[in-house]
């Protein structure tokens, strides 16, 4: 058994619909745009549709890589009781909490 672990808080940013439409634009070598079409092609796509519906796709995976994690039941248990219970701030982080922030002086 799995659980995830390490999710954002704030909605992924492939959540969100975009209010408006911008270009890319790229230079790439004759026979990968030929093999791009020819695959946009078998998938009834237009290269554009391709190319987006991939790099889209592509983005999110690596985003995920990033903020999602599983672990097995017990790695899944040691790991929230080490954010439920923290150990106790040392010397260093207690000087530089009680310091004046450079802002309020």
């Amino acid at each position: 058994m799995t659980k995830p672990a390490g999710l954002a808080e704030s909605p992924a940013p492939f959540d969100a619909q975009p209010a408006e439409k911008g270009s890319i634009n790229l230079r790439i070598e004759a026979n990968t745009r030929a093999l791009i079409d020819e695959a946009a092609g078998m998938l009834g796509k237009t290269r554009t549709e391709f190319m987006i519906d991939t790099a889209r796709r592509q983005a999110i995976d690596v985003l995920l890589d990033q903020r999602l994690f599983v672990l097995e039941t017990g790695a899944y248990d040691a790991f929230v009781q080490a954010l439920d219970n923290p150990p106790a701030p040392g010397p260093k982080l207690q000087r530089l909490m009680a310091r004046k922030p450079v802002w309020e002086e």
